[in-house]
């Protein structure tokens, strides 16, 4: 099957269309103040309500509490929350019983000991976002443009659905997917032109060569 992917960061109507045009399986909205793609709930209401049927529509949050969920929730029609902080497993869990959406739990990866910690989040979330672990003195947990050693994960079995992610280009997914077995990638500085202003064209040439990577079903 294609490998699918996932355009985070979208911000505008014509990054909704582009990243529909280009074949996404899952569009990212931003909500967290530092991030370049921060969007408000009323600007993200209107984007989620362009995406087509068929696109799942993911809100990124990054350790936010009940108040604030309870307002995207509310207001976003959403079909799953990444959860982008340090979350623990009892929040993963009590997110997912609370607002009953499935719950992508994204998790910093730089060496072994990463991915035995990521495992153990297998038992509680829908889905895994495996991305690059920020660097010391960093604003944001994703979105940096830095990779990963894609070989640490060769060989992991997982139990739930996983997305590969952190420093994601055109020009390297092809690569990231043989290197690690991905089937599901994520992307969003790498389809940038400046922090937070996407390109059509990185979008459909980004999905493009994911989609060239066959993977078994």
């Amino acid at each position: 099957m294609n490998v699918r992917s996932k355009l985070c960061g979208l911000n505008t109507v014509q990054d909704i269309d582009a990243a529909t045009q280009a074949g996404a399986a899952y569009v990212g909205f931003v909500f967290f103040a530092k991030s370049p793609r921060n969007l408000d709930i009323a600007e993200a209401r209107e984007l989620v309500l362009r995406v087509p049927v068929g696109i799942a529509k993911v809100a990124l949050v990054v350790n936010a509490d009940n108040i604030f969920l309870d307002q995207i929730t509310a207001s976003v029609p959403l079909d799953m929350l990444q959860l982008h902080g340090d979350e623990s497993l009892e929040r993963v869990a009590e997110v997912k019983a609370r607002y009953g959406l499935p719950v992508m739990k994204a998790l910093g990866i730089a060496t072994s000991e990463d991915v035995e910690r990521a495992q153990t989040y297998s038992g509680v979330a829908d889905h895994l976002l495996l991305d690059a672990k920020p660097m010391a003195g960093q604003d944001l947990p994703g979105g940096n443009g830095f990779s990963f050693d894609w070989t640490l994960l060769q060989g992991q079995t997982w139990s739930v659905p996983w997305m590969l992610a952190g420093g994601l280009t055109p020009a390297n997914v092809a690569s990231a997917v043989q290197l690690s077995g991905a089937q599901q990638v994520d992307v969003s500085s790498g389809i940038e032109i400046t922090p937070g202003q996407k390109s059509p064209e990185l979008m459909m040439e980004f999905v493009s060569q994911a989609n060239s990577q066959n993977t078994a079903d």
